[in-house]
Parts: structure tokens; C-alpha cells; sequence
């Protein structure tokens, strides 16, 4: 690829979960990007094609990273199949290859996102058969070519996605407990909390892993887009570079630091989870900076040393007849970090406000995400030796 074609910017957009928009676009931000405009899920900015690729190398709190390449208004079907089919789509799809569309739409006059999916990918198909004789092959789990259709009141946004699939599977992860929190979320919680990759971090009931070993990944400036497995969508794309590429990832490597920055501590009640949590962090050969231990969250207890942050991602009792079992735990939660956590910033992140109240301390931040369906706070309890006025004993 000529040089000056490297250096052309052109306009991206990286989507994210609900609450960790500002966060996704200080990241993309500290890696050279221009930031256009922050929307809800979602970050526009600009670069050139050397941001695409490390956008979707290091970003922590991306789900996607799109290129778009087409808008045009669709009023009906007719409008979008011949729109559609006004595209050369040599230019992004070759007779050979796999493609597969995700298609959202909003406050349009389609009901359907998955018939407006086969719309498109029949137009598609169509026109190469017109023009070629052959046609690509559909494949929705793995394709070459991932597309994404973007419909809001009938106007029409189509991009390419240079990930290929949801950049929260790193590839690290070997099982999961019930319900993990999944890599971006974890990711973005860590940035929510300010934790800084230098203090000690807790995780007193850290089911598998998944917390502590993005914030590892984050304390030794490990890209987690190293771990992918696999091709990433834009090696598909013709206009692949991959001299820059594989620049790109040599940088990312070099970046990595071994020894460790931080007291990762992480325990669970479940010795089958604490078992889960060894696999995953062996699979991302973090063993040398997580400490993993079976423990009731009562006996939790910090390290020696400086004051740092305790988080925790506790069950959220979901199940018919939980309360009761819920109330306990969240008040066992409340009494550990008053009894053992003296000048650490404490961090709740729940689905279940009622038992959180069972926490017994005051709340000085309430931050609201989304734990896939569920509606959950990421609650900040600063716990003090002593009040700030009084030294009569942690906030509450």
C-alpha cells in the first residue's frame, strides 16, 4: 500500500455498552484518534488505516470497530434492494469469500432487522451473479466479510466490521461460572474506577477471573487483541496492508511489560470457580501476576502495605425465595469492608439494588450500566480509618 494511502483519514465508529461511551473515547483518543461525536453505545472519530488496525488491537471497551462505507435513505423494500444493488461490491467482497450481515433498525418503517438482512444480502447476491456468474456464500458464524446495517428512520448506514466478530471475546477465556461478566464490561469497569494499573486491586469473590485478568492486562500494557484467535476481519478486506499489520503487532508486543506493576488479589468461596479462574488466567499466561485463593468473602483481607481498591461483582439473587439469602450476604459484604478495609475504596457493581442496601454504607458514587439485560449500578464506597471531621470510623 502506497504511503499516502496509509495516511488518508477516513471515518470510523467503534460501538460499546451502555455507560462505558466515554470511556471508549478517552481510549481511542490516547491512540491518536480523532473524536467526532459520542452517542449512546457509541463513539465516531477518525484516522487512517495504521488507528483501524491498533483500534482493534488495543481498544478494552469496544464491541465493534466499523468502517462505514455507504449511506443512502430507504423508504420501502423496493428503495433498499435497488440502493443496495448500486453498489460495486468487488469492492469489498470477492466470489470467493464468506460474508454476513447484522442489520439494527430503529424508528423505520421495516419491522424486521432480519428481513431487511436478507434483503440486502440478496441484492447482493444478485449482482454478483449478474455480473460473475458465482456468488459469494453466506456463512453467519464465521464469515470472511462481516457487514453491518445500521437503519434509523429509514436512513441507512453500511459498514464494514474489522473485527469480524464481538471484539469481548479475547480468546483467553477457557469457561466461565453461571453468569461472568463478559471482557468489555470488566474492562470498563476497571477505567470507571480510576484504578490506575499501580495500586493494589481485590477482588474478594472474583468467580472466573475475568475482572482480574483484565486489570492485569491493563497493569502490563498487554494489547488484548494478542490473544485473538484466528484472522481479524480487515485481513479479509482487499485493501489489507500487512506490512503494516504486522508493524503494528510487533509494537504491541514490544509494549508489553514483565515485570509486575501491581498486588492482583483475587479469592471465592467456590473452589470450582477459583479453579475456573486458574484455568483462564493460565490461558493468558497471567499467572505470574494474579494471586487466586478459596475464601469465604467474610476472611477477606488486603495486603500489607498501601491502601487500594476492593471490587466485586456479587450474585445478584435472581431466583424466587433469594432475598432473605441476599440481605445476608450483602450485609457479610458491608461488614468485611468496614471491619478489614481501612482507607480503601471499595467497589460493589449489582443487579440487585434492594440487597445492596443491606451493604450499610453510604454510597458517594452510583454509576448505571448494564449487565446484558439487567439493570445494575456500580455502587463506590469510600471506607476511612477514621471520618474526615471525627475519626469516628468508616463512612456509613
Amino acid at each position: 500500500m502506497a504511503a499516502n494511502q496509509r495516511d488518508a483519514s477516513f471515518p470510523m465508529t467503534a460501538t460499546t455498552q451502555f455507560g462505558l461511551e466515554a470511556v471508549l473515547a478517552e481510549e481511542l483518543r490516547g491512540l491518536g484518534a480523532k473524536i467526532e461525536k459520542t452517542g449512546s453505545r457509541a463513539v465516531e472519530f477518525t484516522g487512517n488505516q495504521q488507528l483501524l488496525y491498533q483500534a482493534t488491537l488495543w481498544c478494552r471497551t469496544a464491541v465493534r470497530i466499523l468502517k462505514p462505507f455507504a449511506r443512502f435513505h430507504a423508504r420501502d423494500e423496493r428503495a433498499l434492494y435497488r440502493e443496495v444493488g448500486r453498489l460495486d461490491w468487488r469492492a469489498f467482497i470477492q466470489p470467493n469469500q464468506t460474508f454476513a450481515i447484522t442489520a439494527v433498525v430503529n424508528k423505520s418503517s421495516f419491522e424486521h432487522s432480519l428481513f431487511v438482512a436478507q434483503l440486502t444480502k440478496d441484492a447482493i447476491a444478485d449482482q454478483f451473479r449478474a455480473r460473475t456468474g458465482q456468488r459469494p456464500s453466506v456463512d453467519v458464524q464465521r464469515p470472511d466479510i462481516r457487514l453491518h446495517l445500521h437503519m434509523l428512520e429509514n436512513e441507512v448506514v453500511l459498514s464494514l466490521d474489522a473485527a469480524g466478530e464481538s471484539l469481548h471475546r479475547r480468546g483467553y477465556r477457557q469457561q466461565t461460572n453461571a453468569a461472568p461478566l463478559n471482557e468489555v464490561l470488566a474492562a470498563g469497569l476497571l477505567r470507571l474506577i480510576g484504578w490506575d494499573g499501580r495500586k493494589p486491586l481485590l477482588d474478594p469473590m472474583c468467580g472466573s477471573g475475568t475482572l482480574l485478568t483484565e486489570a492485569a492486562l491493563i497493569a502490563q500494557r498487554i494489547a488484548p487483541g494478542l490473544y485473538h484467535r484466528g484472522r481479524f476481519g480487515f485481513e479479509n478486506w482487499p485493501d489489507f496492508d500487512r506490512a503494516l499489520w504486522e508493524s503494528v503487532q510487533l509494537d504491541a508486543r514490544n509494549a508489553r511489560l514483565e515485570e509486575p506493576q501491581a498486588y492482583l488479589g483475587g479469592s471465592d468461596v467456590s473452589p470450582e470457580f477459583v479453579e475456573l479462574a486458574r484455568q483462564n488466567v493460565e490461558a493468558a499466561n497471567l499467572e505470574d501476576y494474579i494471586r487466586l485463593a478459596v475464601r469465604d468473602v467474610r476472611d477477606a483481607k488486603p495486603p500489607k502495605g498501601d491502601a487500594g481498591i476492593v471490587v466485586m461483582n456479587p450474585p445478584y439473587g435472581e431466583r424466587i425465595g433469594e432475598e432473605a439469602a441476599m440481605a445476608t450476604l450483602y450485609k457479610a459484604i458491608g461488614d468485611t469492608l468496614k471491619t478489614n478495609f481501612h482507607n480503601y475504596d471499595a467497589y460493589l457493581f449489582t443487579g440487585n439494588l434492594v440487597a445492596a442496601k443491606s451493604v450499610g454504607l453510604k454510597t458517594s458514587r452510583r454509576v448505571p450500566l448494564y449487565n446484558g439485560p439487567i439493570e445494575c449500578r456500580l455502587l463506590k464506597y469510600e471506607l476511612y480509618q477514621g471520618s474526615r471531621r471525627d475519626g469516628s470510623g468508616p463512612s456509613a
